[in-house]
Parts: structure tokens; sequence; C-alpha cells
């Protein structure tokens, strides 16, 4: 099919109508036309007039022909059978026959009907090439001959046309030659055009190609806020399946809506400066609903016309983010390696020695626990150090389709080894279990680990409650969630606006590295991680997944 591939001919497949059969029934149309007026004006003329003079009822039967054989041709051109060529060339025959004959019956040259062929000439030489068109003249001139020739042989008309249907035939030459000159020439401005339209039709598929696969989400509307393009990633954004056409912009997002008239407002007081107005007006990022991701919107106008429409480009914060979080890790790269030379070797030669010092018999009970602090606390610098390694080294993900259901099923089996739990105690609700999640595997493992290891330390258990850690997936079709509850006392507002921050920790022993490590990671695999408290009072990490569809494996 045509529509497999972004870029086809249609322009030439679609002009071969315009440029063939669309003239042919226009001019069977005139056929059709004329074909009638000659039959009324046999029918209505006066009895001293010059149709059918010579002959009325071949004139009659002639022109009664013409129109039936018209009325044919529209049904032969719309099936388009025969051929073009095959039907050109026998109306154009036809014409001339019933022409000429028609001439002959209404008193020769003299009656001035020779001017139809010369019309017919012309229209055809339009419509063929340049030998058909010379050979269509030549018979019309012959047929113009022959005309004089019988009358004069016969007596037919009162006085002889030699000279007349010579000039007559010279008219049909001359108008031929001149028709196929600017057929030639109309074909070639036609075929510039086409190809003009072409290209251009190409152009529009291959920016609308270029909109719909850009990954930042992209939004037309017009002066009056009416949604005139948009695309898919605009439409993930926002949270929406369908934008139609005309749609106003309120109606998708009224925070969108809003911010884009206060630019239109701060734009229009700025006009006459020399400003830039992006420059002046700062958008503010803000989410859809509660678990769509933060959306970053810029605007620029068209066109310079204040009426003009806007184009609205909105990005998830999150990617935006992740840039950043590129830079700073760059930066953190170099530091770590002046961590490890400048520290990491001392703190190693310090852990040693108090290990030393702690297995000597002449130590002292209390300064032996003074040396389990030093070792203590080189091991903790130690863990600083490796995670900040961990994440200058940090790896682009290799997203994989992970059998959810399976994959929890073994990582419960391998962490309660490891803390030396029971199984039972880590519940498992997977909804549906045949779910599929796309992202690397070592880092949801690292992730989910973290997680859980701080579920365990906050979780309390209860008579009624055995369990230390919950983990529950579920999907609404466009996004899935997997979420890690602990049983424990919540974090406050103040804190949980904090947790994510690098080396923030509320633990004597914490890093303050897991959970940012967590959302480096999950950003890394184009997912989100949040904290948020559920209805029942329990504390839920959750992990939000990037719609399957939109990830390139």
């Amino acid at each position: 099919m045509l529509t497999t591939s972004p870029f086809f001919d249609t322009a030439k497949i679609n002009n071969q109508d315009e440029q063939t059969w669309r003239p042919l029934r226009l001019y069977n149309y005139y056929r059709v036309t004329l074909a009638g007026i000659l039959l009324l004006l046999f029918i209505f003329a006066p009895t001293h007039s010059m149709i059918g003079k010579t002959n009325n009822t071949i004139y009659y039967l002639v022109s009664m022909f013409y129109l039936l054989f018209s009325s044919f041709c529209i049904y032969s051109i719309r099936i388009k059978k025969p051929n073009f060529t095959l039907q050109l060339i026998i109306q154009v025959l036809v014409d001339i026959s019933i022409l000429t004959t028609i001439i002959y019956t209404s008193g020769g040259l003299a009656s001035g009907l020779g001017i139809l062929i010369v019309i017919t000439i012309a229209c055809s030489s339009l419509l063929m090439g340049g030998r058909q068109a010379i050979f269509a003249a030549s018979v019309a001139t012959v047929a113009i001959l022959l005309q004089a020739v019988f009358a004069d042989l016969n007596n037919t008309h009162s006085t002889t046309s030699y000279t007349h249907a010579g000039l007559l035939g010279i008219a049909f030459l001359f108008t031929s030659w001149v028709s196929v000159i600017l057929s030639k020439r109309v074909r070639e401005s036609e075929e510039k055009v086409i190809q003009h339209e072409l290209n251009l039709a190409n152009l529009e598929q291959l920016n609308d190609y270029i909109i719909q696969n850009f990954h930042s989400g992209i939004l037309v509307i017009d002066q009056n806020n009416q949604v005139r393009l948009v695309n898919e990633a605009a439409k993930h954004l926002l949270n929406q399946t369908s934008i139609g056409k005309k749609q106003h912009l309120h109606s998708l997002s009224p925070e969108l809506s809003d911010q884009v008239q206060q630019w239109q407002i701060r734009n229009r007081k700025i006009k006459s400066c020399s400003a830039n107005s992006n420059s002046l007006f700062q958008p503010n990022v803000f989410k859809v609903d509660e678990n769509s991701p933060e959306i970053i919107p810029k605007f620029a106008n068209l066109s310079n016309e204040s009426q003009s429409g806007v184009v609205i480009i909105i990005e998830d914060s999150s990617e935006v983010s992740e840039k950043i979080q590129q830079i700073k890790l760059a930066a953190l790269g170099r530091l770590t390696a002046s961590i490890a030379h400048e520290i990491r070797n001392p703190l190693g030669a310090i852990s040693h020695a108090a290990q030393l010092l702690e297995e000597s018999p002449s130590i002292e009970k209390e300064d032996s626990r003074l040396t389990q602090i030093i070792i203590d606390h080189s091991k903790r610098m130690n863990t600083i150090v490796q995670n900040i390694l961990q994440l200058s080294r940090k790896e682009s993900s290799h997203p994989e389709v992970i059998e959810l259901h399976e994959w929890l099923i073994r990582f419960r089996q391998e962490f309660c080894v490891i803390k030396s739990l029971q199984e039972s105690q880590i519940e498992i609700a997977i909804k549906p279990q045949a779910s599929q999640i796309i992202m690397d595997s070592s880092h949801l493992h690292q992730i989910v680990s973290n997680l859980c290891e701080n579920a365990i330390l906050h979780s309390q258990l209860t008579k009624d409650n055995n369990r230390l850690v919950k983990i529950a997936y579920s999907t609404n079709g466009t996004e899935s969630h997997l979420d890690i509850i602990d049983f424990g006392k919540g974090i406050d507002q103040k804190t949980a606006n904090k947790i994510f921050e690098p080396f923030y920790t509320t633990a004597s022993k914490g890093t303050g590295l897991g959970l940012y490590i967590s959302r480096e990671l999950c950003e890394c695999n184009k997912a989100r991680i949040n904290y948020f408290v559920s209805d029942s009072g329990e504390s839920c990490f959750r992990i939000t997944f990037l719609d399957p569809s939109r990830v390139k494996l």
C-alpha cells in the first residue's frame, strides 16, 4: 500500500487524472453541448437558414448520431475503457467526420461552420502528443479538401471553395502546431508545480513524522487557544488518550492554559521593546494529576503577528533533571578520584592500625571500646566513598523485559537468606501475575534492595502482623506502579521533602545515599520514585515505570 512509506509519489498518481481523463471529460461535455445545439438549430431554425440546407435528412441523422455518440463517451470516459489514447483518437476522428459531414450538408465552407473543426483540432492537440496532433490536423485538412472536391463534382454548392478549404487546412496545421507548443509548455509548468507540490507534501510528511516521534511534547494552538496539532508525547505527558482538533487548551490542562495567557499578556506588553519575551517569563512547573510527571512548558509564537498561533513545548522535568544530574555526576566523578586517593588509603591504614591495636594483649577494656569506635567509623566512611564511587561510575541502563512476579519471588528468596528473614515476612502482591516491565534488572535489584532494607529498619512487628515489607504491583494500562510498603510510624512531611537529597539521613549509622542512589537509578531507566502515605497510614515508596511502548530496547 502507498501508506506504508512516509514518502511516496502520490502527487503524480493523483495528477494523472488531472492531465488526461479530466480534460478529456471536459472536452466531451463540450461535444455533448455542441451536438445538442446543432440538433436544436436544425429543429428550430427558419426555412431559409443554411443549417441542413443541402441535405436535411443526412444532417438530422448525423446530428442525432453525434449526440448519442457523445453521450456514450461520458460512460466510456468514466470507466476509462478503452485506454485514454485509443479513446481520444476515436473521438477526434469521429468529430472530424461528423463536423465535415455537417459542413457539407449545410452549404459547405460558406456556412462558417469550419471554425468548429478548428476548435476540435485545438482541443485535441492540447491532449495529444506532437505527432498525433499533426496527424489529426492532417486528417481534418484532407477531409475538408475531399468535401470541397465532392461538392464540386456533384455541383452540390453554388460556388467552389478550394481556396477556402486550403486556407482552412493551413489554419488546422497552424492551430495544431501552436496548441502543441502551448500544451508542452503547460505540461512542463504542471510538472514543475506537481514536483513542487510533491516536495511540499513530502516535507509536510517529514515534519509530521519528526513531530510525532519527537521526544518532547508539542502542541500548536491558534489565536483562540484551540489545539491545531499535537504529538503522541504531548498526549502522554498530559495524560490524554486522544486530543481532538479545535479542542480548547483549557479543557486539556487549566494550568497550562493559564500560563499561556500570562505569557501572551506579558509578550504583548513588551512587544515594543527589543528584549526577548521568553527571557522575561519563567513558566511554572506543574502536574496534570498526582501520578503524572512534572511538566516544564515553553512557549513561542509561530510568527511576529499579534494574532498568530503559539507553539507549546512540554518536557518531563525528570529528563531535565537527569541532564543536570549527569553534569553533577561528571563533577562528582572528578571529586571521587581525589577522595579515593586522599581519603581511602589513609582510612585503610587507620582501620588496619585500629584492628592491630585492638588485638594487642596490653590494651585495656576502655581503650578497646575506643578502637572499636575507630573501626566502625572507618567502615562508615569507606561505605560513603564506595557509594560515591558507585554514583560516579554509573553506567547507562540496559533495559530488558522482566517477568515481574518470577523476578520478585527470586529476589525475596535471596534477600531473606542474606537478612536471615522468613519469606512470610515479605508479602508480594502482583495484579495481574503475568505483568511485565521494562527496566535494567541490576538497577531494579539495587533499588528494591535499598527500599526493603529501609522498610525493615522502620517496620514494627505486632501480634496481628508478622510482615515487615509488602511489595505490591498495579497497572492502569498506560503506567504501572511498584509499591514498597513498610509498617512503621511513617515520615513527617518536612522530612519527606528531603529524603531523596544526598547525604540526608535521620539514622546515626546511615550514609544518606541509599534513597538518592535509588532515585538516580530510576531516572536512568526513565522511571520515577516518590514517597507518600497510604490511606491506611502506611509508608509507601512508589516506583512508576515508563509506558513500555515508549521504551526502545
